[in-house]
């Protein structure tokens, strides 16, 4: 589905970058900047350094100076907002908003996320043209999300309704535990190094080696972990035989 980020009025270089990045690892690539502070925002070295690699999507990214220069081909515009406005549009979480409109039928031409000046968000102009206001949940006592960061969320939230990315493969070769016989033997090597080092007293063993047993049981104990433990008890066996000074 076309989907489109609006920047308007952008202040700072360098959340011009970081929106670009935060884009792209979601997979969008439309960016426009409706009237921004630099002329020059799109090659200013703050703004490339904090695009962070995403300069492609700052290379195909639009500086126009009004809010309808930013429109075409949107159907359904989505503004940021923390608080709802007076006769605007309804209010809603990111979540079920945005999965709500993937399943709209007919389905939205193009959906614009728009976002307003770093200092004090949209005019209640720009919200008024929105179908929807969209309000991240954030703690009561401190709301205020960066211009990027507030991004990235709704970027990474509309991905995820979209059916987002598949995780990456886990490329580590599987390996197997070790067999019962072999922690046994370690366990057993364990009890003779704990009671050489006066841990454990062979007359009053109590439950100390059940429940050793059942602690690794629950690890799922590797064969080269089993090495590892039982050259553990040899260098306690061994610090326990040497000379007291």
């Amino acid at each position: 589905m076309k989907t489109r980020f609006i920047l308007v009025e952008t202040s700072h270089a360098g959340n011009v970058g970081a929106a670009a990045r935060a884009m792209k690892v979601m997979g969008f690539s439309d960016l426009v900047l409706v009237a921004p502070r630099w002329a020059d925002v799109l090659t200013r070295e703050e703004t490339l350094q904090r695009a962070s690699g995403a300069t492609d999507v700052l290379a195909r990214a639009r500086v126009v100076p009004t809010l309808d220069a930013a429109l075409d081909g949107l159907s359904h515009l989505c503004a940021t907002a923390m608080t709802p406005r007076d006769f605007g549009p309804p209010t809603a979480a990111p979540r079920e908003h945005l999965a709500a409109l993937v399943r709209q039928a007919p389905a939205p031409v193009g959906v614009g996320f728009v976002f307003g000046p770093e200092r004090f968000g949209l005019s209640n102009a720009d919200v008024y043209r929105c179908h929807v206001a969209l309000s991240i949940p954030t703690d009561p006592d401190f709301g205020s999300l960066n211009l990027a960061a507030a991004l990235q969320v709704i970027a990474y939230e509309w991905r995820q309704a979209l059916g987002g990315f598949a995780p990456a493969a886990d490329t580590r070769r599987a390996v197997a535990p070790a067999d019962a016989q072999a922690v046994a033997g370690m366990l057993a090597h364990w009890e003779r190094a704990l009671v050489d080092i006066g841990f454990l007293d062979p007359a009053a063993p109590k439950k100390l080696m059940p429940r050793l047993n059942q602690l690794f049981n629950r690890a799922g104990l590797t064969e080269e972990e089993i090495h590892i433990l039982r050259g553990v008890a040899k260098a306690m066996s061994q610090a326990a035989a040497r000379p007291k000074p």
